[in-house]
């Protein structure tokens, strides 16, 4: 039973580390998967694979091959792999939800995400931000170096509040609040290594078993955020629709009965913003609606929200975190955005969804080049649903596909220098020479992913809002080379710490 299942990567040709008994290649990744990522790709190549527990997954950082699995067999690799013991809201969330459900709940979703939505958003994330800049003011009169990860916490703890669970805080001033301080404890939960090794080494037994053994943690952070959105949902069906605020969890009760005009040809959002800085008419204005098999439940509404939690709260503060260190430690392409941010803030007094996208292309270059460097989201999977093969190998059912983005962003063949930062790679001329699928910060294809257009709002408005007042400096405490930490999205292990100058 120890070495039984690590016969199969080398049946199908596929290079990967040597296996211990029971575990498989779990000692690999004790440095951190990110660094074992780009070791992997290094010792093995494009195509590798490993065992996690007894568990077989190949490794794809390979252009051609990632398109195949992505877009051209969509079908047949429709679903993530779950572990079995996610949090049930997250398990509920568009993230886990598989096959004919997920297509379902995603078709409904989408329209939440168009242009005309998000500008809805917009205030909500302008009043947040200026929590923040009143919070950067006393650094800045100061002069103090701060890690200025820890206010982006805050900040993107405020916005999520307001946007996803319709609820009003100040993670700064009031740490205390319950929603912060359950933010904080769903974070800062981690499975233990040894009982994580017996996981893996043993899953039938034990995964079901960890489902039904009582963890008083994972039922009060359930139960917190379960109650929050039921009374919130409660309090907006009192409400006339005029009063509702309206965010993103209003928008998610909005269509929970509807049916869902969107199909999976219009899933790909990703592609559609990498492809044009205009904004784009909503895909659901152009469809017949379609019947859902059954309407949302209130656990599904409580799961959207939850994935906006994870993705709001951990991607956009690591986003924001090591954009401001490449701006800090490259003053020159600093300077050049603040002249643009300068110019845009001439032209419109209040930023819009619209003139955020269209007119500040420099700041969008650097936000692309920021997660090519570190994309927070540096490894996603999918699941074979049946055999077949792909580029002449053959993918047998049941096998977790991972592509490995870090070490596709960090391939000197796709991109020289690939430790440099240089905004310039994505410039319109260079990103029309670039090969296809050599850049996935938020995955491509159908399942690619729904917030990417929100992700990016908010990052820009964010630093938009910044630069107009302050600019960002190095001191001795800056971290340089900055150093990672990679449990689940990639960040800085310890912090950002920079200076804030008025300007």
């Amino acid at each position: 039973y120890s070495m039984s299942a690590f016969s199969r990567l080398e049946k199908l040709g596929i290079r990967h580390p040597k296996p211990s008994p029971f575990i498989g290649n779990l000692t690999f990744f004790r440095q951190g998967f990110w660094e074992s990522q780009l070791e992997l790709r290094r010792l093995y190549g494009p195509l590798c694979g490993y065992y996690l527990g007894r568990r077989i997954f190949i490794v794809i950082s390979e252009p051609k091959m990632i398109k195949q699995v992505l877009v051209e067999n969509f079908s047949n690799f429709t679903n993530r792999t779950a572990l079995g013991l996610e949090f049930k809201p997250v398990a509920n969330s568009v993230l886990f939800l598989r096959d004919k459900r997920w297509e379902e709940v995603r078709g409904v979703l989408t329209p939440a995400f168009s242009p005309e939505k998000l500008n809805e958003l917009t205030p909500l994330i302008s009043q947040a931000c200026d929590l923040l800049l009143a919070h950067l003011k006393g650094y800045a009169e100061s002069g103090e170096a701060f890690d200025i990860q820890r206010c982006y916490c805050c900040y993107t703890t405020d916005v999520v509040a307001s946007v996803a669970f319709g609820t009003q805080v100040d993670s700064w001033r009031a740490p205390e609040d319950p929603f912060v301080e359950h933010c904080r404890r769903f974070f800062q939960f981690s499975i233990p290594k040894p009982l994580l090794v017996l996981i893996l080494s043993f899953p039938s037994i034990m995964v079901p078993l960890a489902r039904i053994l009582p963890n008083k943690n994972r039922d009060e952070l359930n139960g917190f955020f379960n109650k929050l959105i039921r009374n919130v949902i409660a309090l907006r069906d009192q409400q006339a629709a005029e009063e509702r605020q309206r965010d993103f969890l209003q928008m998610v009760l909005d269509a929970r009965n509807s049916s869902s005009p969107v199909g999976v040809e219009d899933f790909d959002i990703v592609r559609e913003v990498f492809s044009s800085t205009k904004c784009q008419v909503d895909p659901s204005r152009q469809h017949p609606p379609r019947a859902l098999s059954q309407p949302l439940s209130v656990d599904e509404v409580v799961g959207q929200a939850f994935i906006f939690l994870i993705a709001g709260y951990e991607i956009v503060t690591n986003t924001l975190s090591f954009a401001t260190y490449l701006l800090a430690t490259n003053p020159d392409c600093q300077e050049k955005l603040l002249r643009e941010v300068d110019l845009f803030q001439e032209k419109h007094a209040a930023p819009e969804y619209c003139s955020l996208q269209e007119g500040l292309p420099y700041l969008d270059m650097v936000i692309a080049e920021t997660l090519r460097m570190y994309p927070p989201a540096f490894r996603f999977t999918r699941e074979a649903a049946q055999d077949l093969e792909v580029l002449g190998r053959r993918i047998p059912a049941g096998t977790v596909l991972e592509m490995a983005v870090g070490a596709l962003h960090h391939d000197p063949e796709h991109w020289p220098s690939p430790e440099i930062f240089n905004p310039e790679r994505f410039t319109d001329e260079a990103q029309q020479q670039r090969q296809p699928f050599t850049y996935l910060p938020f995955g491509a294809g159908p399942r690619s992913c729904l917030g990417v257009r929100l992700g990016l709002l908010e990052v820009k408005l964010t630093l938009l809002h910044i630069l107009s007042k302050f600019r960002f400096q190095v001191c001795p405490k800056t971290q340089v080379p900055l150093q990672l930490e990679s449990k689940s999205a990639l960040g800085p292990k310890n912090g950002v710490y920079v200076k804030i100058v008025p300007r």
